[in-house]
């Protein structure tokens, strides 16, 4: 029991240190929009609709009921409800046109026998509907969980675990439909501390994000295609690709902005399907100097190596995020004596 919590307080601890290496070396972009609405305070998931509108849910704590947002002013303009209370909604995946999956998957205590899925309708106006519930449960027993994808292709539902030591795929089975109550199937490893994800139109490739960078993989084999660095955001969350393989990225807090975020050339070109241009090749590749070989001051973040998430690359972060790690677990062992 003393290792689980020890593990919560982790997680607990690591957003804000994560949060705050990306600040210290990242540029703050200019907002695609913000988000207006008072309601909008804790925006955990994201997702684009094909006619550019946003779509977002608030974390645990809110009622059942997502928001559809106008990207030209950041003003809601629908609300949808769903019968039944909400545990913790935690992600979005688009569900055809004007639809969304609703993941009710959050679960810090790891407590929960069952998570949800909700097939909500969405759009302009404000409506309550009964909602499309398939229930997810995993093949090990209860996990937390903050990604939850849906194939542009087939609609397969994909859950992605929130762990501090890297992250588990797994997969619901293809014929689930609603109503059903199905156990996943672990696909695969990814990066730590997932906090969402999304797949790109074509269906090859996905993007999962945590508080400090995002990773492009290859589905279904899950090989890992590229780094995306994150502007800094107060508590980054959500994630969201649209019709053209933009990528957005969401944060909480009050008036809390959605950015863009662009991709590296030969990351881009990847998920677009297209072959990347070679550099041209010097005249006398004899004669060329060791200055011509890519140095870890040239070499754009999708050169990195598949298993170099940043981290270890920056000794600053690595201070931040192993002092709050020890700081979490002081405060435990402190807990634990008092009981």
């Amino acid at each position: 029991m003393a290792l689980r919590e020890a593990a919560t307080a982790v997680v607990v601890v690591v957003p804000f240190g994560l949060g705050l290496s990306a600040g210290a070396t990242a540029d703050d972009p200019d907002p695609v929009f913000r988000f207006q609405d008072r309601a909008i305070v804790e925006s955990s998931g994201l997702a684009v609709l094909p006619d550019g509108r946003f779509v977002t849910a608030n974390d645990s704590g809110d009622e059942a009921r997502v928001f559809t947002v106008d990207p030209a002013t950041g003003r809601t303009v629908g609300v949808t409800r769903w019968e039944g209370e909400a545990d913790d909604v935690e992600a979005l995946a688009p569900a055809g046109p004007d639809a969304v999956w609703v993941g009710d998957i959050g679960d810090n205590n790891e407590e929960r026998a069952t998570v949800t899925a909700v097939r909500v309708p969405v759009g302009e106006g404000d409506r309550e509907v009964r909602g499309e519930r398939v229930m997810l449960r995993y093949p090990t027993g209860p996990a937390n969980a903050e990604a939850l994808l849906a194939h542009p292709l087939d609609g397969q539902l994909v859950v992605v675990t929130k762990d501090v030591f890297g992250g588990t795929v797994h997969v619901a089975p293809e014929s689930t439909a609603p109503g059903d109550t199905v156990t996943l199937e672990e696909r695969g490893a990814v990066i730590p501390v997932v906090t969402d994800g999304a797949f790109f139109p074509d269906g090859r490739h996905l993007v999962l994000r945590n508080y400090g960078i995002a990773m492009v993989y290859g589905w279904p084999d899950l090989e890992p295609v590229g780094r995306v660095d994150i502007p800094p955001q107060q508590q980054g969350e959500g994630i969201a690709v649209d019709a053209d393989n933009r990528v957005y990225v969401s944060s909480e807090g009050m008036r809390s902005p959605v950015l863009e975020v662009e991709l590296p050339p030969r990351l881009a070109a990847a998920v677009a399907g297209a072959e990347p241009e070679e550099p041209e090749e010097p005249e006398d590749s004899e004669t060329a100097s060791p200055s011509d070989e890519p140095t870890s001051e040239t070499r754009g973040s999708e050169d990195l190596p598949a298993d170099e998430d940043g981290w270890r690359s920056d000794p600053t972060r690595w201070f931040i995020f192993s002092g709050l790690i020890v700081l979490g677990l002081v405060v435990l062992v402190r807990w634990l004596r008092r009981r």
